[in-house]
């Protein structure tokens, strides 16, 4: 019998019979692969288990418990929930349906624009659990487009997919759906159901099961708000019961953590209807918190060597023309007000500006790296499906820098800045980072190849300088530069994108910057982007739910609240606040109109880190009665002692 020869990940090799399957490979590796195993790369490229092995090829299994095994398995899910909905609803459209993270979803439109109920849900998933009890195997095919589009006649949504990517306009989510070429991939789970896909599926449905549905919501086709509305049914999957279960507690923890809720109850800010969506406004406490981290950035910037610059609101057109933003971001600009003397747009970006700051004079090569500072607001038009609290929002404000320097200073100037980031990260309570190295889109850049390939390389390197481990996303950066974006942990284990280092060769190209070197020629400076917070608002959003609202004692609106058990103790009470308040620190005292214990508990709900009880024997000793958030209450504390403890204990967090 003739044979193939595979390669594996760690460079063995193995022989197999011609025909031989993944399913063949892994059974031949071990029963405990083969079980787990539900799609395979092979060459590169991601492939079904059932489909035959070239000789000479490189496979890797995926398995399950894999990111990629799990966006398999969520993937499936998602054809499933399609099938099921089509059978229960007949005359149903269903459009797309990708695995996301944690989950996956799918949007219909139902006959007669019939709605979903919260029943319907229900009963989707007992179709379900019977199409996985059935076994069904995920069959592929590929077809003509011709032929794909009388297969989906009666599915709208299908056709168009079909007809972009059979004349080349497809998009990125046409790609999701089926890839490219001259013909259509579709995978079939019966004769009667058939859906557009580009693959893998695991072999069959009886390998799914560990999954909820979660809700649903409207959403338009395409995302075009001028298109029709749809449902999306979300759900989520794991490879276990184990997993699924862990996820579904980490999400009620969320659901507790929830920024937008934490920010009501505790009084930080709003989203007030009368302003529109994704704007908000800040109330006092929310507005301490902000200054805090405001002014924490702004007195690290300064210690960095930064100069502080501010920039206007709005510029003329020409201005994004030149840095590109109108040729490659404009779908993400508010429209261009027109002007007497020219059109106007509000900014999505603060870099174009500082390049202006840049140029307005000749620049020596012993004044770099030279490194802009601000806290600049921008406007990007989000559209109203994708906004969410402040994770998502049309008007922010970046901790934004940008250092322009000579190549040869280039790495160290990358390396010092994943420093402050982390020192920075660190200081807000953040101790788990993972970074991702994002590189060029071949369909969405500008400058040249060999400035990208540059510009990569050195983020490359500085990432293995510092020792931190990474990812490569490939085509996610933007369209001026590589970028290095660091990831971290919050305390119920989810992962957000926070701080950005972009390395651009070319928007000094664009705005012609140059600095006189030490050998009296013009040179071209290289740009660095960095912003630290992302944005103040978002990364306000991300501490109030890594926190869940109960700040660390120095960023804490209100660090103490004074109670007097009675009235005769309303005199020492309001010394000791103005005691506090004289040595820095944010207090506040709430009277005796009512019970003691009904007040302790409201500054217990407000999450104040202390609470002071002030009664005969304090006022006769001068001491407290101290009740930290998460601690034992004591006695007889001196006001002195404590206002030391407080002072150490902040020290130390900002130290961390």
């Amino acid at each position: 019998m003739a044979e193939i020869t595979i390669s594996l990940p760690d460079g063995s090799q193995r022989s197999l019979p011609d025909g031989a399957t993944s399913t063949t490979l892994a059974e031949s590796i071990g029963a405990r692969l083969a079980k787990a195993a539900v799609a395979a790369v092979v060459n590169g490229d991601e492939r079904d288990l059932g489909e035959p092995l070239p000789d000479g090829a490189q496979v890797a299994i995926i398995t399950a418990g894999s990111d990629e095994g799990r966006h398999v398995l969520r993937h499936s899910t998602a054809h499933v929930l399609a099938q099921a909905v089509t059978q229960l609803f007949p005359g149903a459209k269903f459009s797309i349906g990708p695995a996301i993270n944690d989950g996956f979803y799918y949007d219909f439109e139902l006959p007669g624009g019939r709605t979903f109920a919260e029943a319907d849900l229900d009963a989707i998933d007992v179709r379900m659990r019977e199409i996985m009890k059935a076994d069904q195997p995920f069959v592929r095919d590929e077809l003509p487009a011709a032929d794909a589009l009388k297969v989906f006649a009666d599915q709208p949504y299908k056709c168009e997919i079909i007809e972009r990517v059979s004349s080349g306009a497809a998009d990125s989510d046409d790609a999701g759906e089926i890839g490219g070429g001259e013909t259509i991939s579709v995978y079939r789970n019966t004769p009667e159901f058939v859906d557009l896909c580009r693959g893998p599926h695991v072999p069959s449905t009886g390998r799914l099961g560990h999954f909820k549905l979660m809700k649903v919501a409207g959403a338009y086709w395409r995302g075009n708000e001028k298109g029709p509305m749809l449902q999306r049914i979300y759900g989520t999957a794991w490879a276990s019961k184990a997993e699924l279960d862990e996820h579904l507690l980490r999400l009620e923890e969320a659901e507790k953590r929830d920024h937008r809720k934490l920010a009501t109850e505790l009084d930080l800010l709003s989203f007030p209807q009368e302003l529109g969506g994704g704007l908000a406004v800040w109330h006092p406490k929310g507005g301490i918190v902000r200054k805090l981290m405001e002014d924490y950035s702004r007195e690290r910037h300064e210690k960095g060597g930064y100069q502080f610059v501010y920039t206007p609101h709005l510029a003329n057109a020409n201005l994004f023309e030149t840095s590109g933003h109108l040729g490659w971001y404009k779908d993400g600009m508010y429209p261009a007000m027109e002007m007497d003397n020219g059109t106007y747009y509000p900014k999505p970006m603060n870099c174009p500006m500082h390049c202006l700051i840049f140029g307005s004079r000749q620049r020596s090569y012993r004044e770099l790296p030279l490194r802009l500072f601000e806290l600049g607001t921008v406007y990007r038009y989000e559209r109203a499906g994708t906004l969410h609290g402040l994770m998502r929002i049309r008007g922010f404000t970046q901790d934004d820098s940008h250092i322009y320097c000579t190549e040869d200073q280039l790495q160290d100037e990358i390396a010092s800045l994943l420093d402050f980031v982390m020192s920075v990260l660190r200081a807000f309570g953040f101790h788990d980072f993972t970074a991702n190295l994002s590189t060029k889109d071949p369909q969405k850049y500008t400058g040249s190849d060999e400035n990208w390939d540059r510009a990569t390389e050195a983020l490359r390197m500085a990432l293995e300088k510092y020792g931190l481990e990474y990812k490569v996303k490939e085509g996610d950066a933007a369209f001026y530069g590589p970028k290095i974006d660091i990831d971290v942990k919050d305390a119920i284990g989810r992962t957000w994108q926070l701080s950005t280092i972009q390395c651009d060769f070319n928007l000094p190209e664009r705005f012609e910057l140059e600095y006189v070197g030490a050998d009296n020629a013009r040179h071209r400076p290289i740009m660095l982007h960095r912003a630290l917070f992302g944005s103040v608002e978002r990364f306000f959003g991300v501490l109030v739910e890594h926190y869940a609202g109960a700040f660390p004692t120095w960023m804490a609106p209100v660090q103490a609240r004074v109670l007097p058990v009675a009235e005769a103790h309303q005199g020492y009470a309001e010394q000791v606040v103005e005691q506090l308040r004289t040595v820095g620190l944010r207090a506040d005292l709430v009277d005796a109109n009512d019970q003691l214990g009904k007040r302790i508990r409201t500054a217990k709900l407000e999450k104040l880190p202390y609470v002071l009880v002030v009664g005969d024997d304090d006022v006769a000793n001068g001491t407290l009665g101290v009740n930290p958030r998460g601690g034992d209450v004591e006695r007889g504390v001196a006001l002195s002692e404590f206002i030391q403890r407080v002072q150490a204990e902040v020290a130390s967090d900002l130290r961390s």
